[in-house]
């Protein structure tokens, strides 16, 4: 006769500044969580009880503080290698009807629950962990770039982006300017803001590795009430840009129990096929290839269309959405990787994308829906 281990415990992960790890306890299946900031801990645990009335999430067994942090211990929810999360029906080459369903059933329930909670929220009360504290003094923006010159792309472009502002930007043959001085004190000034914001209770970090499959939220410490547009902008920038592309190039290891993920990154993979200074004209052009895998516009453009356009409907008739998307579209490109630190191509491709969210010409629709040629240089 053969008795089953009283303890079994799996790899250990680390995502962002957590450590996960499965454990089996008397047949229990456990997920841990290591978090070593007990403000981040106390987040988690009071975000996970503002979802539950609301939110399929797994049950919060118990939580201790343990030597240089804290301990959580949920329910694990079924999964498997490339199986569990969002993420997996997302590493395919086509959209599945499996796909299909999730989204819909996704977005049914955030139109629900956001129209049931939307309420115009000062900013103090608003979850301020990936918009406001970020714009801050001694924010990222501040960490990342005060003080700091660096080149466009190096090799490419041998430009610091302090005299971008000095330069005509043709980008896929349409014209844009950006000043990266002009545009960090835009974007620490809209984030200073009094003005309510309308938000909802949401999770508030809704990406491929924190929505389960069958549906479910995991990661609570943004769970409360979060501005709406910031929402819909996370969402989109993850599925079309992190997600796919610059999360498996500079974060790999998030991805080891899901390795089809590298599979499928050249099909969510930007190229650049100009990049040239006419030093005559002070011109830079930028020709590139967006590219993104047909799963993921599929969950981009049922995200927009089943959800932001009716929960916009009702919430900012009239409004230009492009106008409410921009300054979260911006933080979310310039406040998660440091871009003096990627290389160079990823760096320009991701200097291009902030100038066409800038630009007085963003349309939300086909920026995160892009033809996937470029536009030929005139």
């Amino acid at each position: 006769m053969t008795t089953q281990p009283r303890l079994r415990v799996g790899s250990v992960r680390r995502f962002t500044r957590n450590l996960l790890c499965s454990v089996d306890l008397f047949g229990r299946p456990l997920l841990l969580k290591y978090t070593r900031n007990p403000a981040d801990a106390r987040k988690e645990i009071r975000g996970h009880a503002r979802l539950a009335r609301h939110y399929r999430i797994p049950a919060l067994h118990g939580h201790l503080r343990v030597p240089g942090g804290h301990l959580l211990a949920y329910e694990r929810l079924p999964d498997s290698r490339d199986q569990g999360l969002l993420l997996d029906l997302l590493n395919t080459d086509e959209p599945s009807d499996d796909l299909h369903d999730y989204l819909d059933q996704l977005t049914t329930t955030y139109r629900n629950v956001i129209v049931e909670t939307a309420w115009p929220t000062a900013p103090a009360h608003l979850v301020r962990k990936l918009y406001w504290d970020r714009a801050v003094p001694g924010g990222r923006l501040d960490a990342y770039y005060t003080g700091r010159d660096f080149s466009v792309a190096d090799g490419l472009i041998d430009i610091p982006v302090s005299r971008l502002g000095t330069y005509t930007l043709h980008i896929n043959g349409q014209r844009h300017h950006l000043d990266w001085g002009a545009t960090l004190r835009w974007l620490r000034a809209r984030f200073t803001r009094a003005e309510p914001e309308w938000a909802a209770l949401t999770q508030g970090d809704p990406t491929d590795v924190n929505l389960a499959h069958p549906l479910a939220w995991f990661d609570y410490d943004t769970a409360g009430m979060n501005s709406i547009p910031g929402e819909f902008a996370n969402f989109l920038w993850y599925v079309s840009a992190l997600g796919g592309w610059l999360v498996p190039t500079y974060n790999p290891a998030a991805f080891a129990d899901h390795p089809a993920t590298f599979d499928h990154a050249p099909a969510n993979t930007p190229s650049v096929q100009r990049a040239e200074v006419d030093g005559n004209t002070s011109t830079i052009h930028i020709d590139y290839t967006p590219r993104l895998s047909t799963p993921r516009r599929a969950a981009v453009a049922t995200y927009w269309y089943q959800l932001v356009q009716p929960v916009a409907g009702r919430l900012w008739s009239g409004v230009n959405l492009a106008n409410l998307l921009r300054p979260y579209v911006a933080m979310r490109i310039l406040g998660v990787y440091n871009l003096a630190d990627l290389a160079p191509q990823d760096r320009l491709i991701l200097l291009a994308r902030l100038s066409e969210a800038m630009s007085p010409a963003f349309d939300p629709t086909t920026y995160f829906l892009p033809l996937e040629s470029p536009c030929p240089a005139p």
